[in-house]
């Protein structure tokens, strides 16, 4: 079994995503698992979990551009309009997260540094992805900070919210300047220089 120093280096070269050379580091004809069964168990029930939120997520997708749930529930056209594009926001950010998620998995996995400690983190990533998609669409209809036209089909809602998702620290990032130009800076010191400069500002008793 390969040591901390080991892990830590493959972990330090690891070049991504999508490197070019695809022999995670192995010797020709090495085709043997470097977990052991009892890891495996782990790596399969994230999998597993996140096979069976994809189905569930797509499905109900796909039962809410039939408008099944607004048929059901017989909402007016403009109630059914509203569900539609805060149901797809939600569902398609999930959507991104969750396919972000699977993705990290079998990188993780493939790289060697999946480690059981990272299980909250792709559990929780699809669900959090699709309340922060639907959170911005919910600031692009009602604050006026981006266009309105970017939400205003069911089709331009499920593009965003599936944006949202994937690359839910863009959106984060892009949320912070928001929220700062509404609300204002704070005036807690950003780093460790700012706070050495405030205290020295500080006279002393």
């Amino acid at each position: 079994m390969p040591d901390d120093n080991c892990r830590q280096d493959t972990a330090a070269s690891d070049p991504g995503f999508a490197p070019k050379d695809l022999s995670d580091n192995r010797p020709l004809g090495d085709w043997h698992s470097r977990y052991q069964s009892d890891a495996w168990r782990h790596i399969w029930v994230e999998a597993i979990y996140l096979f069976v939120l994809l189905t569930a997520v797509v499905s109900s997708m796909l039962a809410v551009w039939l408008m099944y749930p607004q048929k059901h529930w017989h909402l007016s056209d403009q109630n059914g309009l509203t569900f539609s594009r805060y149901a797809l926001a939600w569902l398609s950010g999930t959507l991104g997260g969750l396919l972000f998620a699977m993705k990290w998995l079998y990188h993780s996995v493939a790289k060697q540094v999946w480690n059981l400690d990272r299980r909250l983190w792709r559990f929780l990533t699809p669900h959090i992805s699709g309340g922060l998609a639907f959170a911005t669409v919910a600031i692009i209809q009602s604050l006026g900070v981006f266009d309105p036209r970017l939400a205003s089909t069911p089709a331009r809602t499920t593009a965003l919210g599936f944006l949202v998702g994937f690359f839910s620290d863009n959106a984060l990032a892009k949320l912070a300047e928001i929220a700062e130009t509404l609300l204002g800076p704070t005036s807690r010191p950003r780093n460790e220089h700012e706070k050495q400069e405030k205290l020295q500002r500080t006279p002393k008793e």
